[in-house]
């Protein structure tokens, strides 16, 4: 099998959708023809050269030069390429290791930082908000699946929260942590009441809560701090996700967490974590 196809299958096992499969093995090919020298013998000034001329370099497909997007993912193959002959033993220094490039330009995601989340625990004033808040933040889960997640989803023995039918139809066993476990806890003996609705989070009139009403409890909790950023529901996912990065948890885990289909999904909070 040679180098290429090798890359390819690590891309599968990792997880990469089919796209990216194809895509990113093409983007290692042109750079080795390009260069013209074993994987040994390429050095940070091959590919800075390299990056050179993708700048220059005519599309193929339509009049005009490559976009920075396509230059990013040339360069986002090379990068997991040399990891991945570091992780095999092949190579015993990473040639791009240290380089840095212009990052195509993308619209910035709100995200709360550590000290901003204790903010907003410390101005709940009921176990609901906290407990929507350890769903949405410490589960890190989306609109739909806090809205459709009934009581009998939890095990608060094994400590795990079950999504039975996430995006995609996707199910997954989500972990809690003490804090969101003591939360929810509280709520269901507390605050929840004794309605016999399935929904675990009740509205007012002892129903299913609407993602909607979720919403508007976050807006209020923001609104008691002096936080001013625009967030929602799914900014508290996008903020554990990088919050998890940031304590070295592996992309892998993340993206289970996250119930995410394809690795490259959970990567955007990599771009995150290291921007901020």
């Amino acid at each position: 099998m040679g180098i290429v196809q090798q890359f390819r299958a690590h891309l599968t096992r990792l997880g990469y959708s089919k796209s990216t499969v194809l895509m990113l093995p093409n983007c290692l090919n042109e750079f080795l023809e390009f260069t013209s020298k074993s994987t040994r013998e390429i050095t940070s000034k091959d590919i800075n050269n390299y990056y050179k001329y993708l700048e220059t370099r005519p599309n193929k497909r339509r009049p005009g030069g490559l976009s920075e997007s396509m230059i990013y993912h040339h360069i986002y193959a090379l990068k997991l390429f040399f990891s991945y002959q570091m992780e095999i033993g092949f190579l015993s220094q990473n040639p791009i290791s240290g380089m840095t490039f212009k990052r195509p330009e993308s619209k910035p995601r709100d995200i709360l930082t550590l000290a901003e989340i204790h903010q907003v625990y410390e101005v709940t004033k009921t176990a609901k908000e906290r407990a929507i808040l350890g769903l949405f933040y410490g589960c890190g889960l989306r609109r739909n699946e806090g809205e459709k997640l009934n009581s009998k989803d939890i095990s608060f023995k094994k400590q795990i929260l079950y999504v039975r039918s996430g995006k995609g139809g996707k199910r997954r066993a989500v972990p809690m942590s003490h804090r969101v476990r003591k939360d929810l806890l509280n709520y269901l003996e507390k605050g929840r009441g004794s309605s016999l609705e399935l929904a675990l989070i009740l509205n007012r009139n002892g129903l299913r809560m609407s993602g909607e009403s979720f919403n508007r409890t976050l807006k209020k909790l923001i609104e008691r701090t002096d936080i001013q950023k625009v967030i929602t529901l799914h900014s508290l996912r996008h903020s554990i996700a990088t919050h998890l990065l940031e304590s070295n948890l592996s992309i892998e885990k993340v993206r289970d967490f996250l119930g995410h289909k394809h690795l490259e999904s959970t990567q955007i909070y990599t771009r995150i974590h290291e921007d901020i």
